[in-house]
């Protein structure tokens, strides 16, 4: 009998975890993510444009503060080396598909519902 799926199994740190989060709700978006490969990637082809402290992804809100991630290619290195994401054309990210399925538990505090 397998035990209780453990929680943040790749032991990613805060930073990786948002900055995966917001990967994750950009690849279900066709504005900044193709559709998935038959292999499970999704190529992110762009990154939002942030106004104020704040950028949109679909009806979703984040906070610029919460996606410094996003330009740290530390952050990107540390995801591609745990298998999560790879190196897309002109550095765009792809999402493995283990990226996909990882739960970061903590989507619901880095993506806000939109209220304009």
């Amino acid at each position: 009998m397998a035990g209780p799926m453990r929680v943040n199994p790749g032991k990613l740190n805060a930073l990786q975890l948002k900055t995966l989060a917001i990967l994750q709700a950009l690849a279900r978006e066709r504005a900044f993510a193709h559709p998935p490969d038959p292999d499970g990637t999704v190529l992110i082809h762009t990154l939002p444009y942030a106004h104020g402290n704040h950028f949109h992804i679909g009806r979703a809100v984040v906070s610029t503060r919460d996606a410094t991630g996003l330009a740290n290619r530390n952050v990107m290195n540390a995801l591609v080396r745990k298998g999560l994401l790879l190196a897309g054309p002109a550095g765009m990210p792809i999402l493995t598909g283990a990226g996909l399925g990882y739960d970061t538990g903590i989507a619901a505090r880095v993506l806000h519902g939109a209220d304009h």
